[in-house]
């Protein structure tokens, strides 16, 4: 099983209405589609006939039609008409090999390659007590793993979010634990000395870290602040990573927020985490190799780096191949 079993986000749902949408995906080009259902389709970004990308066509009577020549191409990825020769009828042979795609989590989700694990989990997605929505898309020069590894790093939060969700004076990591899961792993424990660890804190606060890793680029936490610090008293909050491996050194980002505030506009909601993301960016991009090393030798690690440890062992296990060394 590689990268390619895996389910990946590739686009906002709310972006794929009447037209198709080119989006990349492992260095593949795919094009998106809705037909006269509203089912979300994905396929390879040309026509079988001349080679053109079907993503310039347009969507006629529920058909996906190249721009090149007009062959129509309906849902299930066979040619349906050709324009130049009205009487023709296009054999079996005459279609586009469908990729699997789905829609969740207010993404649309593509596998390129079948029999592979469910789409990556976000448990607070059911919680009606919890607020929805999605941050980004963020496109980044790293790869999705380097992405990945510092969404489970606590340890730099006093230095690249200063003043924010860390500060130098409070830079200690206590030990937590690791456990394996179904579909990755899970750091419970961990625990961080916060200013302003989200949008309605009142006061600088301990605030408990829960960390999952639910895909090869896909996480969740969840932050529990320390009771009075925050002006919301049932305030809650999950956020859920899903990264697009868009190429090996480039990654396409979504955050999704779970939280207890139904109030705040989504600008405000999003301006919060879009401050604390752009402090990481430039990092992200600076970090060499930009692949990551899965050899644990390649790189120093302490107690403090537990998480991102196992997380390379993990995508050695899985046989991921996609943005690492």
């Amino acid at each position: 099983m590689s990268e390619r079993n895996h389910w990946h986000p590739v686009a906002d749902g709310a972006a794929l209405t009447d037209a198709p949408v080119a989006v990349s995906l492992l260095d593949e080009q795919l094009v998106l589609w809705r037909d006269a259902a509203g089912a979300v389709h994905a396929w390879p970004d040309r026509c079988p006939h001349r080679g053109a990308r079907l993503s310039l066509g347009r969507i006629e009577g529920g058909r996906l039609e190249c721009p090149y020549h007009g062959w129509q191409f309906a849902a299930g990825g066979q040619c349906v008409q050709v324009p130049a020769l009205p009487g023709f009828e296009p054999p079996a042979t005459h279609r586009v090999a469908a990729y699997e795609a789905q829609e969740a989590h207010g993404l649309v989700w593509v596998r390129l390659a079948a029999g592979g694990p469910p789409l990556p989990a976000f448990a607070a997605e059911d919680d009606a007590r919890l607020r929805k929505l999605n941050c980004g898309p963020y496109d980044v020069a790293a790869s999705a793993p380097r992405i990945v590894e510092n969404f489970l790093d606590m340890s730099h939060f006093s230095f690249v979010h200063e003043g924010w969700l860390g500060a130098r004076g409070m830079a200690s990591i206590d030990d937590y634990a690791v456990e394996e899961t179904a579909a990755g792993f899970c750091a419970t424990g961990c625990k961080a000395w916060q200013p302003q660890s989200n949008l309605h804190s009142t006061a600088p606060a301990q605030v408990e870290y829960t960390y999952e890793v639910t895909g090869p680029y896909a996480a969740v936490l969840t932050k529990l602040p320390e009771p009075g610090t925050v002006a919301r008293p049932d305030w809650r909050e999950a956020i859920a990573l899903f990264i697009c491996p868009v190429g090996p050194e480039r990654s396409r980002v979504w955050f999704r927020l779970a939280v207890a505030d139904f109030d705040s506009p989504d600008e405000r909601l999003r301006e919060f985490q879009d401050t604390i993301f752009r402090q990481d960016q430039p990092v992200l991009e600076s970090q060499t190799p930009k692949r990551l090393p899965l050899d644990l030798r390649a790189e120093l690690h302490t107690r403090a780096d537990r998480a991102s440890a196992t997380y390379r062992r993990h995508l050695a296990r899985l046989g991921v191949t996609f943005g690492v060394l």
